[in-house]
């Protein structure tokens, strides 16, 4: 999956920017408190993004 695609996706379901890191984003997901980092590639695993996606408690894509 494009990462633009996975950031359009967390935004719609309420998940918001926090902070920049080293290699990563970090976004936060305010209503259960849990963050999640998201690798700066173009292409993002499939494996990765479920993970993601469990992490900040949204559906998956």
């Amino acid at each position: 999956m494009k990462r633009r695609q996975l950031i359009r996706h967390l935004k719609a379901n309420g998940c918001q920017f926090l902070r920049e890191g080293g290699r990563h984003t970090i976004y936060y997901n305010p209503a259960i408190r849990k963050t999640s980092a998201i690798p700066r590639h173009n292409e993002i695993v499939d494996i990765l993004v479920k993970k993601i996606c469990q992490d900040l408690g949204i559906p998956e894509p």
